[in-house]
């Protein structure tokens, strides 16, 4: 935290107009090596073990700096929101989050995946839409939760359905290395959204970013 299918690589800050409107204007051992706190409601996608990244990966990657703030090594050493603040893509959705007050709650929780709509996918919902949202708090409270999953899960263990934090579920498939949230739980309900730059650490997290807004099923 309607339009045409976003460029998987396109993770430039393309949101400024949405800033405006959204602004009014080390990694814990423990919790890297624990499963899930919330077991899958599916059976995850087979990937075979010598496909799968060992750190971040995805074209959309390149659009992170090579070093100091913003950088996978700086988000690393900082909680989730924060680095989301500090990122030259996840801007917008960091501002959601404070307009929904849920930085606190999501910095201080250990152990949790963000699935993390890049500044392009909220630029591309509706505008009308997207300001009913950041007017009704519990709304939108409902639309960032359901794209956070308990624990952290790997790229083996990201294929499959999970149990969202806002208690709702999302399924993710895996074909070649490509991970894919299906068009129908979206926010657009037309384009599926597809995993740009994934397994980002943070201090408190594992990232994905996406190319799509999620949308709660119900």
């Amino acid at each position: 935290m309607t339009r045409t299918l976003l460029p998987r690589s396109a993770l430039l800050p393309a949101a400024a107009a949405v800033a405006l409107v959204l602004c009014g204007c080390g990694p814990d051992a423990a919790a890297d090596s624990a499963a899930p706190a919330s077991s899958p409601a599916g059976s995850p996608a087979a990937v075979p073990s010598a496909a799968l990244p060992t750190g971040p990966f995805g074209s959309g990657c390149s659009a992170l700096p090579a070093s100091g703030v913003g950088s996978a090594a700086g988000m690393a050493v900082e909680p989730v929101v924060t680095a989301a603040a500090h990122s030259a893509v996840l801007r917008s959705l960091a501002a959601a989050v404070e307009r929904a007050d849920l930085a606190e709650s999501l910095n201080s929780r250990q152990g949790i995946t963000v699935l993390a709509p890049a500044d392009p996918a909220f630029a591309a919902v509706p505008g009308a839409t997207l300001k009913g949202l950041l007017a009704d708090t519990a709304k939108l409270t409902q639309l960032l939760t359901h794209h956070v999953i308990e624990g952290r899960l790997t790229p083996a263990q990201l294929a499959g359905t999970h149990i969202t934090l806002n208690n709702d579920t999302v399924t993710v498939t895996a074909s070649g290395g490509t991970y894919v949230v299906s068009g129908d739980q979206t926010a657009l309900r037309a384009h599926p959204a597809t995993v740009v730059c994934g397994n980002i650490r943070t201090a408190n997290a594992t990232v994905y970013i996406i190319d799509q807004v999620l949308a709660p099923r119900g």
